[in-house]
C-alpha cells in the first residue's frame, strides 16, 4: 500500500501500508496447551504475532472460505451475510475462536450443528457440542451483517466510495467485515457471492465462476480464487462499475474496474498494465495468479492496495494534474510486485513486513530508473541519507516498532518502503546483481502460494552469495544504525533530530 500524493510536488510522498504471523506448527503446539483447559470467552486467543499478539487463532487450519454477501443499495446499512468456512483441527479443542467484530451474529453451525457463541475482545468464541480432535473435518457457518459504517470508523475494513463499497483490509481489518482467521500465515481459497440491487455490478478477486443471475430487482454475481490467499488480500467492490478486459502476456485475464463515468479518462492508464506485467516476469518470472487488473475506487482512501489479483488504487492518483506522470507508472507498477512480494509469498508474522514493502519499493524504483530515467542510486543515497532517522522513529526493518494505539496502519512507516528496498540495494552492492536477480526469482518460484519470513530469505541469499550471510543481515535489518553502503563509502546519514523533552514518541 502507499499513500496517494496530494500535492503537485514531483518528489514521491511517504509511503504507508502493511502485514504478517508465528509459524502454523508454533500456533498449533500453544492450542494444544490451551484446549486442555477449554478457554474462558473471556480469553481471546491469538496467534502470538509479535506486533498483533491477539490476531489469528490455534487449533486449525482454514481450507476455504465460501462467504455470501447481501447488499441492500446503502453503504451506510450493515450488509447481510454468511460465511462458511472449511477447515482442518490440528490441536483438540473444545473452543473455536475467530477473528470478527462490528457485525451482528445471528446464527452458528458446527459441522451441521447449532452451536453457542459469544464475543470477547475481537473475537467471535463458539463451542461445538462436542470436543474437536486433530485430523478432524470443521465446518462452520456464521450467519452475520457486516456493517459499513463501523469498519470506516475502524479506518479500514469496508471502503465506501461515491457509489457503493470496496475493501481495504490491511493490516488486519479483514474481521471487520467477516468471520475468519484474521492472519497472513492462515491462507485459503476464496469463494463469493454477492447479490445487489438490478444496475450495480459486483467483483471480486479471483474470475467469474458461474454467469450473474438476475432477478427482477437483483443480481447475484460469483467469484472464485484458485490460489490461496490471506485474508487481508480479499476484494469485493460493489457500485456503478464496468469491467474491462483486456489479454496480459501468455493469454492472461486482465480485468480491470471502474467507474463507468471513469471508464474513457482511465483507458490511457489501464492499457499499460499488460506491459508492466511483461516488465514484472522479465524481472522474477512468470505471474503467479489466475488474472490481474485494476480497481479505481471513488473515495477519498490516502492510499493503494494490493488486494490480490485486483489491486486498488484511488481514483485521485489517475486524475490529480500535480502529479507526475512517471510517478502514477511507479505505483501501478508497486502494487503489481506485490503480487509476488507479499501476495504470492506472503509473510509468515507481520514484523517481516520488509518483504512485502521493500520488495515492491525495490521494483517501483527500478521501473521509474529504466523507463523514466529516475537513477535508483539517487534514490538509495537519498533515502540511506534519512535511514537512521527512519530506524529511530520506526524500528529496523526487520523488528519494527508496533503500531500506534488505535492506529494500526501506522506501521506503515518510511522504514518499510524506501528504508528497507535500501537493504536490497545494499545485499546486490554485497553479492553482484547476477547473484540478486537469481535470489529474487528462485525466492518467489520456491515460496509461491505459501508463507515466509526473514530467517528463509537469509538463507536463499546466502546459498546465492556462497558465503554465510547472516553478519552482513543482522547488521542491515536489525541494527539501531545504518551500516556502511558497500561500494559506497563516502555516503552517510543525518543523525536523526533530538526529540523535545517530556514528548512521547
Amino acid at each position: 500500500m502507499l499513500l496517494t500524493p496530494r500535492t503537485s510536488a514531483p518528489r514521491p510522498k511517504a509511503l504507508r501500508t502493511h502485514r504478517l504471523a508465528v509459524a502454523l506448527i508454533a500456533a498449533t503446539a500453544s492450542a494444544a496447551l490451551v484446549a486442555a483447559s477449554a478457554p474462558s470467552p473471556a480469553a481471546p486467543l491469538g496467534i502470538g504475532d509479535p506486533l498483533f499478539p491477539h490476531l489469528g487463532n490455534p487449533g486449525y487450519d482454514v481450507e476455504s472460505y465460501d462467504i455470501d454477501f447481501t447488499y441492500h443499495g446503502d453503504n451506510r446499512k450493515p450488509l447481510d451475510a454468511i460465511t462458511k468456512i472449511d477447515a482442518r483441527v490440528t490441536a483438540p479443542l473444545e473452543q473455536v475462536n475467530l477473528d470478527f467484530t462490528h457485525g451482528k451474529v445471528r446464527s452458528v453451525e458446527i459441522n451441521g450443528r447449532a452451536a453457542r457463541f459469544d464475543s470477547s475482545g475481537e473475537d467471535l468464541v463458539l463451542t461445538p457440542s462436542e470436543p474437536l480432535w486433530p485430523g478432524e473435518a470443521l465446518r462452520i457457518a456464521v450467519r452475520h451483517t457486516s456493517d459499513p459504517v463501523s469498519t470506516k470508523e475502524a479506518q479500514s475494513g469496508w471502503l465506501p466510495t461515491d457509489d457503493g463499497l470496496a475493501m481495504a483490509n490491511q493490516a488486519d481489518a479483514a474481521h471487520l467485515v467477516f468471520p475468519c482467521n484474521d492472519h497472513p500465515s492462515d491462507k485459503a481459497v476464496f469463494a463469493f457471492r454477492v447479490t445487489t440491487p438490478k444496475g450495480l455490478t459486483a467483483v471480486a478477486n479471483g474470475l467469474p465462476s458461474a454467469e450473474p443471475r438476475h432477478t427482477a430487482k437483483t443480481t447475484t454475481w460469483e467469484y472464485r480464487t484458485h490460489h490461496p490467499m490471506a485474508t487481508e488480500l480479499a476484494q469485493v467492490s460493489i457500485g456503478r462499475s464496468t469491467v474491462l478486459h483486456r489479454e496480459g502476456p501468455h493469454g492472461l485475464v486482465v480485468r480491470d474496474v471502474v467507474p463507468t463515468k471513469d471508464r474513457k479518462v482511465l483507458e490511457r492508464w489501464l492499457k499499460r498494465t499488460p506491459g508492466q506485467i511483461d516488465w514484472m516476469e522479465k524481472k522474477v518470472g512468470r505471474y503467479p495468479f489466475e488474472a490481474y487488473g485494476v480497481l479505481v475506487a471513488g473515495a477519498r482512501t490516502g492510499f493503494e492496495l494490493e488486494t490480490q489479483t485486483l489491486s486498488l488504487f484511488e481514483r485521485e492518483l489517475f486524475v490529480h494534474p500535480g502529479i507526475p506522470e512517471w510517478y502514477v507508472d511507479a505505483i501501478m507498477v508497486h502494487e503489481l510486485a506485490h503480487q509476488w512480494f507479499g501476495d504470492s509469498v506472503s509473510p509468515r508474522n507481520w514484523s517481516d513486513v520488509w518483504l512485502n514493502e521493500g520488495h515492491a519499493t525495490w521494483y517501483e524504483a527500478l521501473f521509474a530508473e529504466e523507463k523514466a530515467k529516475r537513477p535508483l542510486k539517487d534514490r538509495m543515497r537519498a533515502a540511506y541519507g534519512r535511514s537512521d532517522a527512519w530506524r529511530a522513529a520506526g524500528g529496523p526493518p526487520a523488528k519494527p516498532k508496533e503500531p500506534a494505539p488505535g492506529q494500526k496502519i501506522s506501521l506503515f512507516r518510511p522504514v518499510v518502503y524506501d528504508g528497507s528496498a535500501l537493504v536490497l540495494y545494499a545485499l546486490r552492492q554485497e553479492i553482484g546483481q547476477r547473484a540478486f536477480e537469481s535470489l529474487e526469482r528462485q525466492w518467489v518460484h520456491i515460496h509461491r502460494d505459501g508463507n515466509a519470513e526473514t530467517a528463509d530469505f537469509i538463507r536463499l541469499a546466502s546459498y546465492h552469495a556462497g558465503r554465510d550471510l547472516r553478519g552482513f543481515f543482522d547488521a542491515w535489518l536489525y541494527g539501531k544504525k545504518t551500516p556502511p553502503m558497500p561500494g559506497h563509502p563516502d555516503w552517510r546519514t543525518t543523525a536523526p533530530e533530538a526529540k523535545a523533552p517530556g514528548k512521547a514518541g
